[in-house]
């Protein structure tokens, strides 16, 4: 089973990320993307991403990252800036592991909307990964 294959089987066993529809779009060493599509049920009353929406993709791409260089991968801790609103049809979170030891993985995030084919930055996180054994 290859590293995506595998993040897909356990993504499927989120069963938040199945009700948002998440889905795992690359997976390999340090680096991850996770996409969400935008449905009017994961938008605030402006017609934006609703900001949980983008935290959860944020986390989740961060643990994704972390989790390929660690084992049983848990998030610590995580910090997100909202740069602007996401309006667009998906939400594209990339991460990556900037460093990591043997038991923790400090990973980076960047979250854009997909709109008309144009990706635009929408929030930035950073968080710290751990590994549960």
């Amino acid at each position: 089973m290859t590293p995506l294959e595998l993040g897909r089987k356990i993504l499927a066993q989120q069963p938040f990320s199945v009700l948002l529809g998440a889905e795992l779009a690359h997976l390999a060493a340090g680096e991850a993307e996770l996409r969400l599509p935008l449905r009017d049920d994961l938008l605030q009353q402006y017609g934006f991403a609703h900001g949980g929406a983008v935290a959860y993709l944020a986390d989740n791409a961060l643990t994704f990252a972390g989790g390929s260089v660690l084992s049983n991968p848990i998030t610590l801790e995580m910090k997100i800036n909202y740069i602007r609103p996401g309006v667009g049809e998906t939400l594209i979170a990339r991460a990556q592991a900037i460093s990591s030891g043997r038991r923790q993985a400090v990973c980076e995030c960047k979250v854009y909307a997909l709109e008309n084919g144009e990706e635009k930055l929408c929030a930035a996180a950073q968080g710290t990964i751990m590994s549960r054994d």
